[in-house]
């Protein structure tokens, strides 16, 4: 934030309207506000928190109007102050009018004005002023929100009370820290400690805690690990704790693992001795088949020596099949022939029977000529009976040329009658 220039009417000690240039004192970088009790240093500065805020710092905060106001003003000038800033880039102005208790413009006593607010923005482009807003919750939401500053904040870190300047140079460490507590509203920072101290607190037993399920870990380990591991002497919550048992269950684990390694080896030597035993074993049981397998050969050799008269007259019958079986195919087709000339025959008898007495006897021959002559008969009668359905065709529809002719005689009849009368229609 950086001030331009301020404004002042009827405010404080001032009766008049006073300016301050900021940049022209600014320009050589700090400057000092000094003068005798009551010369107006503080009311500066007042005016700058009430520009910004709509009210002052300290004590004098309560009254505003009254409070505010010159008692060397004129009654008739409205107190005011105006004050030319740039704030996160912007060029504002803020004109504040605290209400004002006037003489009537008809009649006798007073009346009150409300307070007034304006804010407005220099356009640099167009070298012009804009007005934002005459609101006095919008003015001051838009000052707060771009100072990031409540009006509580800017005078504890901005404006330090003059009062509480002086304190703080006279009091001891103390009464100092108190003060720049309360200044500087160090209740937070406080908070923060203390909620520090809890979660260390929290994190000491949780420590603790953990330990305590560590060690008995480590108990359960050394059952099992037995004299490979020693556990120290600490208690819960001691530093050292976690890596003292880290390093014994380091100790126990490295000699586990040793005496697994001797535990493998012992094992690829019982296994290489189970391998060969069950080598020796498989050859055992293998001549074991074998002898076996002689034996019973040995003894179906005896047997079928015995029954070999049985066997060379069984081949014997099976030679003689195999031979009957080669003409067995055309045995069972001259069957099926005879089957089939014997069912032709039985058809013929029963096609004879079913002919006149003047065919039944007749050959061949004579079967073959009936045929044609039966043929030609069914060859005549076909031919009669389309033109009998062509014959029955033609009557109805000789019917229908009948029935036309009659409807157009009747037509002919009504047209006959009408030209008749046409000409007495016409006259």
């Amino acid at each position: 934030m950086r001030l331009h220039r301020l404004d002042i009417t009827a405010f404080g000690p001032f009766g008049g309207s006073q300016s301050v240039d900021f940049d022209d004192l600014s320009a050589a970088g700090l400057f000092l506000l000094h003068g005798p009790t009551g010369a107006g240093k503080t009311s500066v500065l007042d005016a700058v928190c009430y520009a910004l805020y709509g009210s002052v710092p300290g004590a004098r905060q309560s009254g505003q109007g009254s409070a505010l106001r010159s008692d060397h003003a004129d009654v008739r000038t409205r107190t005011e102050v105006r004050l030319e800033l740039t704030v996160a880039g912007r060029r504002l102005e803020v004109t504040r009018q605290p209400p004002w208790e006037r003489p009537k413009l008809r009649g006798k006593g007073t009346t009150v004005d409300k307070a007034q607010t304006w804010l407005r923005e220099y356009d640099a482009g167009a070298g012009t002023w804009k007005d934002l807003s005459r609101s006095h919750q919008e003015i001051g939401e838009e000052i707060t929100q771009l100072l990031g500053m409540s009006r509580e904040q800017f005078c504890q870190v901005v404006l330090l009370p003059q009062g509480d300047f002086a304190r703080f140079l006279r009091a001891d460490a103390e009464a100092r820290g108190k003060l720049l507590g309360r200044l500087f509203d160090t209740r937070r920072f406080a908070e923060v400690e203390k909620r520090l101290a809890e979660r260390r607190r929290a994190t000491e037993t949780q420590v603790r805690e953990g330990d305590a399920a560590l060690l008995a870990d480590a108990h359960r380990m050394q059952q099992a690990a037995g004299d490979a591991m020693e556990l120290p002497e600490l208690a819960p919550g001691e530093p050292g704790l976690a890596e003292a048992v880290l390093t014994a269950a380091a100790v126990a684990r490295c000699t586990a693992r040793e005496l697994l390694d001797i535990a493998d080896r012992r094992l690829t030597a019982a296994e290489s001795a189970q391998a060969a035993a069950e080598r020796d074993l498989a050859g055992v049981r293998e001549l074991d088949r074998l002898q076996r397998r002689f034996a019973e050969a040995r003894e179906r050799a005896a047997r079928l020596a015995e029954r070999a008269d049985a066997h060379r007259a069984a081949q014997e019958r099976m030679e003689r099949g195999r031979k009957a079986e080669a003409v067995a195919p055309a045995l069972e087709l001259r069957d099926a022939a005879d089957a089939e000339h014997r069912r032709a025959a039985d058809a013929e008898a029963r096609a004879r029977a079913r002919l006149p007495q003047e065919l039944a006897d007749a050959g061949a021959a004579g079967l073959a000529a009936a045929a044609r002559r039966a043929a030609q008969e069914l060859g005549g009668l076909e031919s009669a009976r389309r033109a009998e359905q062509r014959l029955v065709e033609l009557t109805e529809e000789r019917a229908e040329l009948d029935r036309r002719e009659r409807a157009d005689e009747d037509s002919l009849h009504e047209a006959e009658a009408w030209l008749a009368g046409w000409e007495t229609a016409r006259e």
